[in-house]
C-alpha cells in the first residue's frame, strides 16, 4: 500500500444480519474494494454482546469485543460504523464517536429520525461526516441526492413506498387473494417480516424514513411523531378487487407536500391510479418520486431494506468518507442544514378524494340517505359499487367514491353515517392519492 495512503481504521457497533454483511465485505471482499476505490479499509474491532456466540459468518475472535472504548477510543479507528439500532446507547456512541474525531455512518433511521439535528451540528462543530444513506431505503439512493445532486431545487411534493414488508403484504393480498394475516405469516417465512412486525405493518417505519427525507428535503425539521400515521391491518382482499375496478391499486403510500401554509406530512393506505409507475412497484421493492421546481418528476426504484442492498449503501459511503480522509482528513460535505421551521399542517387539511367501503342494509332507499347525508357536508359521489347482497343478514356491501372533499368533511359525515339505522358498519375508508406522472 502506498505510504501516503495507509489502511483507513473501521470500528463496527453491531453484529446482527447488516452488520454481519458489513463484516463480510470488509474482511473477505477487500482486495476488490481496493480495486474499485483505492483505499484499503482496514476492520479492527467489533462491539458485540456475546463474543462466544455462534454466527452464520466466521470472523476473527480478536475483533470481537463487548466494550465499546475499544472501538471508540482506538485512535487508529477513523470510521465508526453503527448498526445497533435504537435511541439508546446508539446515541451515546455516536456522540463519543464524533467527539473523539471519529466520522460515522448509521443505518439507524431510528436515531437520525429523532436525534438527527443534534449530531449534524455536533459533526460541524467537531469537523467530521456523519453519513446516514444506508438508513433510509436500503440500497436505493436517496439521501444522497436530496442534499446533493438536487439541493438547487424547492420540493413541492415528495410520495414513497418505503417498507418492503408491508409493499411486500399488500402484493400478496393484492395478487394471491390472502388474508392479511395469512401474508403477514408468508412474509416471516420469507424473512421479510420481523417477529414483530408492529412497527412496520402500523407505518412507524416509514412515518420514521418519510420524517428525515422531509426534513432534509423542506429544510425543516420534522419529528416522526409530527407525521399523520395509518398502517395496513384493514386492508382485506376485497379493498384490492374492488379498487382494482375501479382503474386503482392500493399502496402504503407517504407524502409529504409543501404549501403556502405549511407542510403536510402522512402514511397511510392509498388508492393509487393503476396507469402510474408506482401501482407497479411490488414485493419487498421501495420507490420515492420527488417534484421539485427544476428538475421536475425525479423517481428512485430499488430494494428497500435487507442485508446486501443496505451494506450496498454503508460500503459507498465508507469510499466516500475514506476519499476524504486520505486527501486531507477532511470533513465530508454531506451534513445537511435544517435552516428554518416551516408550519405544519393537519390530516384535517388535506383535500383528496376518498373509497369507502360500506356494509348496509339491502333495501330501498339506503341509497338515497347516505347520498343525502354525504350532500350535506358538500360531499360529492363520483362512483358507487353495490355487490354481495348477504339475503340471509339482509345486508349488502356499497363501495363510494367521492370527488375531491376536505377531510374533516369526510369525519363529519363517517360520523353522521355510522349512526344511520341503514348502515350496519364502516368497513374501511381509503384516502386516492393525486400522483403526477
Amino acid at each position: 500500500m502506498d505510504k501516503k495512503n495507509p489502511p483507513i481504521g473501521v470500528g463496527l457497533l453491531g453484529l446482527g444480519s447488516i452488520g454481519s454483511g458489513v463484516a463480510e465485505a470488509l474482511l473477505s471482499d477487500s482486495e476488490r474494494l481496493l480495486y474499485k476505490s483505492g483505499m484499503q479499509f482496514d476492520l479492527r474491532q467489533i462491539l458485540v454482546r456475546d463474543p462466544k456466540k455462534v454466527r452464520a459468518i466466521r470472523v476473527p475472535s480478536e475483533l470481537l469485543t463487548e466494550n465499546p472504548s475499544r472501538v471508540l477510543s482506538d485512535p487508529a479507528i477513523q470510521v465508526v460504523i453503527e448498526l445497533i439500532g435504537g435511541i439508546h446507547p446508539a446515541v451515546e456512541y455516536v456522540q463519543q464517536a464524533l467527539c473523539s474525531g471519529k466520522d460515522v455512518i448509521t443505518a439507524n433511521k431510528d436515531l437520525v429520525a429523532k436525534k438527527g439535528p443534534e449530531l449534524f451540528e455536533l459533526a460541524r462543530k467537531y469537523g467530521r461526516s456523519f453519513r446516514f444513506e444506508a438508513a433510509v431505503c436500503g440500497g436505493m439512493p436517496v439521501i444522497g441526492p436530496i442534499i446533493r445532486d438536487l439541493q438547487a431545487n424547492d420540493f413541492k411534493t415528495i410520495h414513497g413506498i418505503l417498507n418492503g414488508t408491508t409493499n411486500f403484504i399488500i402484493t400478496a393480498i393484492e395478487e394471491k387473494l390472502m388474508g392479511f394475516d395469512q401474508a403477514l405469516d408468508l412474509a416471516r417465512e420469507l424473512g421479510y417480516a420481523e417477529t414483530d412486525p408492529s412497527n412496520d405493518i402500523s407505518g412507524v417505519d416509514s412515518a420514521n424514513k418519510l420524517a428525515i427525507i422531509a426534513s432534509l428535503a423542506f429544510r425543516s425539521y420534522i419529528d416522526p411523531s409530527d407525521v399523520y400515521r395509518e398502517g395496513i391491518e384493514k386492508l382485506r382482499s376485497r379493498d384490492f378487487v374492488y379498487a382494482k375496478e375501479l382503474g386503482y391499486a392500493i399502496k402504503l403510500l407517504a407524502t409529504a407536500e409543501a404549501g403556502e401554509d405549511g407542510i403536510l406530512v402522512r402514511v397511510h393506505p392509498s388508492l393509487i391510479p393503476d396507469s402510474h409507475l408506482f401501482a407497479k412497484v411490488s414485493g419487498i421493492y421501495n420507490a420515492i418520486q420527488f417534484y421539485g421546481n427544476y428538475s421536475g418528476n425525479i423517481v428512485f426504484h430499488g430494494q428497500g431494506a435487507g442485508r446486501w442492498p443496505t451494506t450496498s449503501a454503508i460500503l459507498g459511503e465508507l469510499i466516500d468518507v475514506g476519499k476524504s480522509i486520505s486527501i486531507d482528513n477532511s470533513p465530508n460535505s454531506l451534513i445537511p442544514g435544517i435552516e428554518k421551521m416551516i408550519p405544519l399542517r393537519t390530516i384535517l387539511d388535506l383535500n383528496t378524494s376518498y373509497y369507502i367501503r360500506l356494509t348496509v342494509s339491502d333495501k330501498a332507499g339506503v341509497f338515497g340517505q347516505i347520498a343525502q347525508t354525504l350532500g350535506s357536508l358538500n360531499i360529492s359521489i363520483a362512483s358507487v359499487i353495490q355487490k354481495d347482497a348477504d339475503k340471509e343478514k339482509g345486508t349488502a356491501e356499497v363501495v363510494i367514491t367521492t370527488h375531491p372533499s376536505r377531510e374533516f368533511q369526510i369525519q363529519k359525515a363517517l360520523a353522521v353515517l355510522s349512526d344511520l339505522s341503514v348502515v350496519s358498519k364502516i368497513n374501511n375508508v381509503i384516502r386516492i392519492g393525486e400522483l403526477s406522472s
